[in-house]
């Protein structure tokens, strides 16, 4: 209404040329200042209201306040945040700013990406399929809620109202999940087996061998014995008698029900509406508008035969006498590439860890103050579980950030991958990228820990890639590893578009991945099954990766010898994750501040 006015009464003034008409004309810095202040209360009121929305997400930012309370997943509830996300958008659609600068502006286009991307998801219902090949909702929230602070009285008894509303999250789920099975839109039938496990995993008879009844065994001694007996008594009779039962359901549900009923095609186009689901995700996952399905296909076969060719370079290198599958079945069963036991593969994976640390400050500006520990997967998600992941933490959380490393079936975890796994998930990838993200100053508090995939896991791609400059490689075993996981990512532009547009069979995209690296066949299948159910999000990782060095490239070829790896690697990164049309463009800024700093 202000904005109405002030343009009528400038009218007018036009109109009688009256004298005093410049008056009435709001300056350049009236309008920025009133869109800027329309712009932090947007931001303001968006993130206070995903706090409420997402509690579990409040408390994976550390924040307490939420702490008590889980997410509403009723079909209701989505319907409901649908619609608030699109009075959210014409807000921001109904502030100019196209006359703020700086970072509000940059914050602006990326709360624009975040809105457009869930208003275009929504009417899909995703919620109907609430879990993918390796997690999901019945074991994320386990996770979730452990996680969680857990030092005073006040922290116990949140978590115990959180156990008590558990029943509902998971009859929500449950009942989400059937309507998925009445709609026709399920995960495939093919990977289900591999999943059933997760399932069983939580549906245990003994409340105290339960995920959830882990923060009660070993309490701080603040918590008088009083108050502790109370709090394990309460937690024992609630995932006794209200959760475990839930468990038992869900898993009944799934074996006898959805398993036999599930979607006997594994493409996702095949689905309802499936077609334009899968583009939306490329949308969102690549972060870029102009993508096609096919585009991206033959983006990935390029990728793959020019590493194909690098591949047979080390072959030819450590003069091996065979043709490249032989070669793929030496790397994959002689002993002399595997970790004896679960704790010398932890232990190697630390050790590489640390040898990059020490070599960061030669590549870095601005390292982040949050430490990391290497960690096992979980025993009950192991068996389906990609190879590795990097799991953050809040800045004022009781652990830093986790990169788990998988143990399980250890003749299926090649050390001459775990250099290139460990730069990815750790540093100078993952950790070192999420904890400066959290560091952030003098911007939304959405923006920080905002995780555009293209962006964060063309950095961890980027980041293998850059260990060969740090010098971490130092065999022709470690280039073949670190090419293979290359390898892997080129083949996943192929498999996951051959998958969801294209037609391909489970079959097709388990025989081109073992056929093109040197992935073991264990996770040849783990991995093929997380494409399958979770469409779009593998072609993040080459996308992305493909853009940041385009940019390097960019910045080394217009400022020379006045290229700074540290000033490039710091642009990248300390102003969080951006959509890749946005880090081109803060590229290019760079790319002029430092021309102007070398022409003084």
């Amino acid at each position: 209404m202000k904005k109405l006015f002030v343009l009528t009464v400038f009218s007018l003034c036009v109109v009688l040329n009256a004298p005093m008409a410049l008056a009435f004309q709001p300056s350049e810095a009236t309008a920025e200042t009133s869109q800027r202040e329309e712009l932090e209360k947007l931001f303001d009121d968006y993130y206070r209201y995903n706090l409420e929305q997402f509690p579990t997400s409040a408390t994976s930012l550390g924040i307490r306040e939420y702490n008590d309370r889980l997410t509403d997943v009723s079909p209701e509830a989505y319907a409901r945040r649908a619609e608030q996300d699109k009075i959210f958008l014409n807000r921001l659609e109904a502030i100019d700013i196209s006359v703020v600068e700086g970072e509000p502006k940059v914050s602006a286009e990326i709360l624009r990406f975040i809105l457009t991307n869930r208003v275009r998801q929504a009417p899909f219902r995703s919620w109907r399929r609430p879990f993918l090949a390796d997690s999901g909702f019945h074991s994320n929230i386990v996770r979730t809620m452990t996680s969680a602070p857990m030092q005073t009285k006040a922290d116990y008894e949140n978590y115990l109202s959180r156990l008590k509303a558990l029943p509902r999250y998971l009859d929500q789920n449950l009942d989400n999940m059937r309507t998925g099975l009445a709609d026709g839109f399920t995960q495939p039938k093919e990977i289900l087996p591999f999943v059933l496990p997760s399932f069983e995993a939580q549906a245990v008879d003994d409340p105290e061998a339960h995920g959830l009844y882990r923060p009660f065994e070993d309490m701080p001694s603040r918590i008088s014995s009083g108050d502790q007996k109370r709090f394990r008594k309460r937690a024992r009779a609630l995932i006794a008698n209200e959760i475990l039962p839930r468990y038992a359901q869900i898993l009944a549900f799934f074996r006898d029900e959805y398993m036999p009923g599930a979607a006997e095609t594994v493409g996702v186009s095949d689905l309802p509406d499936g077609a334009e689901y899968y583009a939306a995700q490329i949308k969102f996952y690549t972060t870029l508008e102009d993508m096609s399905a096919d585009d991206i296909h033959q983006i990935g076969l390029a990728e793959v035969a020019r590493i194909r060719g690098e591949m047979n370079a080390i072959i030819q290198e450590v003069d091996f006498d065979g043709s490249f599958k032989e070669f793929q079945e030496f790397l994959r069963t002689d002993d002399q590439f595997y970790a004896p036991t679960a704790q010398e593969l932890l232990k190697e994976a630390a050790f590489i860890s640390k040898e990059v640390d020490g070599k960061l400050p030669a590549f870095f500006g601005k390292l982040p103050r949050q430490p990391y520990s290497v960690e096992p997967v979980p025993a009950e998600i192991a068996p389906n579980y990609t190879t590795g992941r990097y799991v953050g933490a809040a800045l004022n959380a009781a652990r830093g950030g986790q990169y788990w490393v998988n143990t399980y079936n250890l003749k299926t975890r090649p050390l001459y991958e775990l250099k290139a796994l460990s730069l990815h998930e750790a540093v100078p990838g993952h950790h070192l990228q999420i904890a400066l993200s959290l560091e952030i100053e003098d911007v939304p508090s959405f923006r920080k820990g905002f995780y555009p995939h293209a962006y964060g896991e063309g950095w961890g791609l980027y980041a293998e890639a850059l260990g060969k400059e740090m010098g971490i490689y130092k065999t022709p075993y470690d280039h073949f590893g670190r090419l293979s996981y290359e390898m892997w990512r080129a083949c996943r532009l192929v498999i996951d578009t051959g998958l969801h547009s294209i037609g391909w069979t489970r079959q097709q995209a388990l025989d081109y991945l073992a056929d093109n690296t040197a992935l073991s066949l264990h996770n040849v299948q783990t991995e093929v099954d997380r494409y399958i159910a979770w469409p779009g999000q593998a072609l993040a990782y080459k996308m992305g990766e493909l853009k940041i060095w385009e940019l390097r490239r960019r910045a080394e070829e217009a400022l020379g010898e006045d290229f700074d790896i540290r000033a490039f690697h710091d642009a990248v990164l300390v102003s969080g994750g951006v959509p890749l049309g946005l880090l081109e463009r803060r590229i290019d800024d760079f790319i002029t501040s430092e021309k102007a700093k070398a022409d003084d």
